[in-house]
């Protein structure tokens, strides 16, 4: 444990909360509780604390000026630039200066930064195409280092900032790169700032359906127990993150029930070329593939893996329950 507190301000730009609520599902009680496990506490949390009005503005102002220490910000988010990079589509109410403003400066003095959620990260929903937000992430924008920040941007620690991606982030990322920090303990990052213990994985490693992947048998509607990749727009196998290892909230995830994965660790996963639950297909191929596999050796195994495909898997993946369940002994060949 350490000897003094790890004081963590958390703000919130443009987005809609919900990686804060993901936070509240951490297990052990909560994002909040958890982190004072490792001698970390909230400054200040839009959503946690209760303090409010003039007292947070002067808590702010305080933290911009380096007279309180921040160690770590966390931003959760898209900074808003619009218009015409003014930052004014997003003012702190009863301050006049724009969310971008508050960020840029707090991010000056603090120890370490942590964008929350694909929104902070790379600019997510808020920057789809034909928005006129002039949406950002603190550090990039979707693919493209700068962003609010700029590409050369290093907190007090050394570091750039630390990309919680996901639209929510499974909870225990939050949990674990923010107890990782207060410890000094700072996670090794990918080439998109996100720590690589999770971006190491993909969503499809663990997928309950993986079974009716291997053999091509594929789901026609959501209610389906089949692969949701062929059809339903499922991109789990581009998908850089580990929330089929782990479950989220100990019990489920997007892809137990039915709802394809739509890669949203990924810069730019809201500019979809397709609806997200529709696969966009070329010549009957679907154009997602999985990330290191050759188009060509795809489409050899897929028509291998469907001729051997089980009646069980063939039968079980377009029905919403198990209607054959698995051979009690030897099958003989047909």
């Amino acid at each position: 444990m350490v000897s003094e507190r790890f004081s963590i301000l958390w703000l919130q730009a443009g987005g809609c909360g919900g990686c804060a609520v993901a936070g509240l599902g951490a297990e052990g009680g909560g994002l909040a509780a958890v982190l004072k496990r490792f001698g970390a506490e909230f400054l200040w949390h839009p959503s946690l604390s209760t303090l409010s009005g003039a007292p947070v503005i002067a808590l702010l102002e305080a933290c911009a000026l380096g007279h309180t220490r921040v160690d770590l910000l966390c931003v959760e988010g898209a900074v808003l630039t619009g218009p015409k990079g003014s930052g004014r589509f997003q003012i702190l109410s009863g301050t006049r200066r724009p969310m971008a403003e508050w960020v840029t400066a707090i991010a000056a003095q603090a120890g370490a930064v942590v964008a929350v959620g694909s929104c902070a990260a790379f600019g997510g929903v808020a920057a789809a195409l034909g928005a006129e937000t002039g949406a950002v992430g603190l550090q990039f924008r979707d693919g493209d280092l700068g962003g609010l920040l700029g590409a050369d941007f290093r907190a007090r620690n050394g570091l750039p900032v630390i990309n919680l991606a996901g639209c929510a982030p499974h909870p225990g990322w939050l949990a674990e790169s923010l107890s990782a920090l207060a410890l000094g303990d700072p996670p090794p990052l990918d080439e998109f700032g996100r720590p690589r213990a999770i971006a190491n994985h993909l969503a499809h490693h663990g997928c309950g359906r993986n079974e009716f992947y291997e053999f091509k048998a594929s789901a026609m509607r959501s209610s389906d127990r089949g692969c949701l990749m062929e059809n339903l727009g499922c991109k789990a196998t581009q998908a850089p993150g580990d929330c089929n290892l782990r479950r989220w909230n100990g019990s489920g995830s997007c892809t137990d029930g039915g709802f394809a994965c739509i890669a949203c660790t990924v810069p730019g996963f809201q500019n979809a070329p397709a609806p997200f639950q529709r696969t966009p297909k070329i010549a009957g191929i679907p154009v997602g593939l999985p990330l290191d596999m050759p188009k060509a050796w795809f489409v050899a195994l897929a028509a291998l893996s469907k001729s051997a495909t089980p009646k069980r898997v063939r039968t079980n993946a377009l029905a919403d329950h198990v209607v054959l369940p698995p051979a009690r002994g030897p099958v003989k060949p047909t």
